[in-house]
């Protein structure tokens, strides 16, 4: 299969390049800077230049092939709202070039807040305000695309990650303590990032249309023993915050780190055959690489 694959070049997407690669697809990566041109060139893909506001790159990429997976997304929490109306018009847009080929469509979403306190499954479908994407996605079944949703947990994890938990790593740096808010009880669902690759693969190969799957390998781990392993291997004290002084200590993280998100792939696995089998996040810490540099 020719597979066209948007944020190919990036934390994980080079992993479902060679994901993919490995598993005899042709890839096909967007890319948009010469050095993003170069590592796709360098992993064995072919480059195809352009970006999410290249409506015209967006379409002849998925034209020329036989399914899509769309990782690609402005991470711009300043203009969040914007954002996610480039990610519904790139999503608009390279529908509209799938549909009535049965080619399949992977959009990316999150699992960050539309279950709190309790397990997200499958099942769950968050309101169209919460997760545009995947309505914007799943609405394109209907127009003969085989679309389908990857929901990620809220740390992808794995040596490179420059996501929420480095951030967490850079705070406690700055600030002198290792925090987590309240009792810390709070639970993220969290993915090794070669787990997620195979399941990338696995639903481009297997996914049904209107598909919603789970990128979960652990379920919830509490944001106390997080703040406890990067306590432990900076040499700072681990404290608690209240929810008054997250704010201040966490900056754009508050609203994130207090939240209770656990999340299920139970579904996901039975279906794909998926099986995670790579580090948990804990172990990943606990190994140390994060704290190099």
């Amino acid at each position: 299969m020719r597979v066209f694959v948007t944020g190919a070049s990036g934390f994980i997407g080079s992993a479902v390049v060679q994901e993919l690669l490995g598993a005899g697809h042709q890839v096909l990566g967007l890319a948009r800077s010469d050095a993003s041109a170069q590592a796709l060139a360098a992993a064995g893909a072919q480059v195809h230049r352009g970006s999410l506001t290249d409506l015209a790159s967006l379409r002849s990429g998925a034209a020329a092939a036989d399914g899509v997976i769309h990782l690609a997304f402005i991470h711009d929490f300043s203009a969040y709202a914007e954002a996610g109306a480039t990610d519904q018009q790139a999503i608009e847009t390279i529908g509209e070039e799938l549909a009535g080929y049965d080619r399949p469509l992977l959009v990316t979403s999150g699992l960050a807040g539309f279950a709190l306190g309790r397990l997200a499954t499958e099942e769950d479908s968050p309101s169209a305000m919460v997760r545009p994407s995947e309505s914007t996605a799943l609405a394109l079944a209907a127009r003969g695309v085989r679309a389908s949703v990857v929901r990620l947990a809220a740390s992808v994890h794995d040596h490179g990650d420059y996501g929420f938990v480095p951030t967490l790593i850079n705070i406690a740096r700055q600030t002198g303590v290792a925090a987590y808010v309240g009792e810390g009880l709070n639970r993220w669902p969290a993915v090794h990032r070669l787990d997620a690759a195979r399941l990338y693969r696995l639903a481009l190969e297997q996914g049904a249309a209107g598909a919603r799957y789970h990128g979960v390998a652990d379920e919830g781990t509490a944001m106390r023993d997080i703040a406890a392993i990067i306590g432990q291997h900076l040499n700072l004290p681990v404290v608690s915050k209240t929810p008054e002084e997250a704010a201040d200590h966490f900056g754009w993280m508050a609203r994130f780190v207090g939240l209770d998100m656990p999340a299920s792939s139970a579904l996901t696995q039975q279906q794909l055959n998926w099986h995670p089998s790579h580090p948990s996040l804990l172990a990943d810490l606990e190994h140390g690489d994060y704290f190099k540099g």
